[in-house]
């Protein structure tokens, strides 16, 4: 699981947008650990915006959260899951992917009847 400590949203500002320019088609492939701190991050600001243990998303091989107010969930795999990789949840973070796009390209893996982060989404814009 992520990090519970809080976080910083300048922090988090800067770390996505150091890989700005990747996302956007324009710039080399970042560095693992920017990679990562933009993933943790935005996961972190996620989890604070939607507080809850209902619904777990994972973002392999950097993060995973469990969020969304709702029944907790203790042991086990979750009945409600979300799991995409690291540049379609920064795309979805920032505003430059919609939900219901990446559910329907199959970029993103949700089951469970709490499975839905639209409302959430975008994180921050850049």
């Amino acid at each position: 699981m992520a990090s519970s400590r809080p976080v910083d949203p300048a922090e988090m500002r800067a770390a996505v947008q150091a890989i700005s320019a990747w996302l956007s088609g324009d710039g080399p492939d970042p560095a693992r650990p920017e990679l990562a701190a933009a993933v943790r991050s935005s996961l972190r600001t996620l989890a604070a915006d939607a507080p809850g243990r209902s619904v777990e998303v994972r973002v392999p091989p950097f993060a995973a959260v469990q969020c969304v107010e709702g029944p907790r969930h203790t042991r086990g795999t979750p009945p409600n899951v979300i799991e995409t990789d690291p540049r379609t949840w920064l795309e979805l973070a920032t505003g430059r992917l919609l939900w219901t796009d990446a559910v329907e390209a199959g970029r993103v893996s949700a089951s469970g009847t709490r499975a839905d982060l639209s409302h959430w989404l975008p994180i921050l814009r850049l």
